[in-house]
């Protein structure tokens, strides 16, 4: 019988802070519903559990720690790419 995993989800939030910051987290029904919520408002979502389970363990707008700052920046330039704005416009 195969494991089954429970959804992560992580939401990031990048503006007027030095770092971008987690302000939202949720597991099982409740990461499916923020997942079917973000795509209803169009706002990109990308899966990586890794990272998931590495922002998830941080607390609720913490800043992301420096060693992940490549990480969500590569996630943060494709949400930007994907949705024709920039850091700048918000």
């Amino acid at each position: 019988m195969k494991d089954k995993k429970i959804p992560k989800t992580v939401a990031l939030e990048y503006g007027n802070n030095a770092a971008p910051r987690v302000i939202a987290t949720a597991e099982g029904d409740m990461a499916r519903l923020m997942a079917e919520v973000a795509n209803s408002l169009g706002i990109p979502a990308l899966r990586d559990e890794h990272l998931v389970e590495v922002l998830n363990k941080l607390e609720l707008y913490e800043d992301i720690p420096e060693n992940l700052y490549v990480s969500v920046a590569v996630v943060l330039a494709w949400a930007f790419w994907l949705t024709g704005r920039t850091p700048d416009s918000l």
